[in-house]
């Protein structure tokens, strides 16, 4: 009778160990926190209220906020401050959470023509192209590239031509 009871408690101490190890290990999982990382500009809302339009010069604008992020290739009509937030779970890819792209829009005066506010709900998801243009040839199958070297290891037949070093 004391085997049986043994065993009635081993059976449940198995289980009580099983309950503690699998609590643990789900409420690890719901206290895992992100790692949130912060990219790109800081922006001062402070310096940012000095620029008017039609009124800053393009010096003032990189005095008070410093250089941009991405300026435009032509004529450096644009200035972008671009900055964004990220959380990343575990061993997962991070995810962006938030985005703030300030453009600044200049005249060909050096003059500030406007200033425009985007976030992440602004922003395009471009497909890239991704068709091949085909060569001309023709594509050889596995068995056709195995095949297509037989019978072009013929020994050079004597053409009469001089040997290099001028003998034939």
């Amino acid at each position: 009778m004391t085997s049986i009871r043994l065993r009635h408690r081993a059976g449940i101490l198995a289980t009580v160990a099983l309950v503690a190890v699998a609590g643990t290990a789900l409420t690890g999982c719901g206290l895992v926190q992100p790692v949130t990382a912060h990219r790109g500009y800081i922006i001062n809302e402070t310096d940012l209220a000095k620029i008017k339009p039609h009124d800053t010069t393009q010096d003032q604008v990189e005095t008070y906020m410093g250089t941009p992020s991405v300026k435009s290739t032509v004529n450096d009509e644009a200035w972008y401050y671009i900055s964004s937030n990220t959380e990343t779970y575990l061993f997962y890819p991070p995810e962006e959470t938030a985005r703030q792209v300030i453009a600044i829009y200049f005249d060909k005066t050096k003059e500030v023509q406007d200033v425009r506010y985007f976030g992440l709900k602004d922003g395009e998801i471009i497909d890239m192209e991704t068709r091949v243009t085909p060569t001309r040839g023709k594509e050889l199958t596995i068995l056709g590239q195995l095949f297509s070297n037989m019978g072009r290891f013929n020994k050079q037949k004597d053409s009469g031509a001089p040997k290099p070093g001028g003998h034939r």
